[in-house]
């Protein structure tokens, strides 16, 4: 028996619609998102999506940009979570470092809105709206923020800071890749924990490399 139509206070709706294609995307990924699967699973009809989302594209952007949300809620819970650094050199390192582990660590346990979030291709000729030229998304901010704390902190000088975010997020989303689509989905927790701290350790000795800050160690 398919049940009624949802009764949505005004507003409500588009919010439902959202979390429905979360719900699906989390299982599915981007593949799982459409407007009959969501307004399906929301309990409306398919006709009140069109009131929100002009179609199945501007919804999966909107389901994409809210991924993009809980991927930055994600790395800011372990960047808080970390012990207090009481040297500034240390501490700007270490929310580097929690930058890079919260990425790939989201992308193990959430792999279907990790695809949503950031592989979701935009129509051509459009303006991307999930993409850094569109704004900046949540996610990559903090990962600006961390490398600019490290210059603050004389950790990292302002030439060698020119363009560094490439270079980190090029690593730490190629190995969640890996880990998600890739040879490395096959392996052990502990094996990809392992290598996951590698790749962001990696990253953080190349920043470093011709400057380290006496007393700062890495953690390998």
């Amino acid at each position: 028996m398919i049940p009624g139509p949802h009764p949505y206070h005004h507003g409500e709706l588009r919010a439902a619609l959202i979390e429905a294609g979360l719900a699906l995307a989390r299982n599915g990924g981007p593949e799982a998102v459409g407007l009959r699967e969501v307004t399906r699973s929301a309990g409306v009809t398919p006709n009140a999506a069109y009131r929100h989302f002009a179609d199945r594209h501007a919804l999966v952007l909107a389901v994409a940009l809210e991924a993009q949300d809980r991927l930055a809620q994600a790395m800011l819970d372990r960047m808080d979570a970390a012990p207090e650094r009481p040297d500034a050199a240390e501490h700007a390192l270490e929310r580097l470092r929690d930058v890079g582990l919260g990425y790939i660590h989201f992308a193990r346990s959430e792999p279907g809105w990790f695809e949503l979030a950031f592989l979701t291709q935009d129509e051509p000729g459009e303006r991307p709206g999930v993409t850094v030229a569109d704004g900046v998304p949540p996610p990559y901010q903090l990962l600006l923020d961390a490398l600019d704390a490290l210059v603050d902190a004389g950790v990292l000088t302002a030439e060698r800071r020119e363009n560094a975010e490439w270079a980190c997020w090029s690593t730490v989303h190629g190995f969640a890749d890996l880990v998600i689509r890739g040879p490395l989905r096959t392996q052990p927790p502990e094996v990809v924990e392992h290598l996951g701290t590698v790749a962001v350790e990696t990253i953080i000795r190349g920043l470093r490399a011709g400057q380290q800050q006496p007393g700062v160690e890495s953690d390998l």
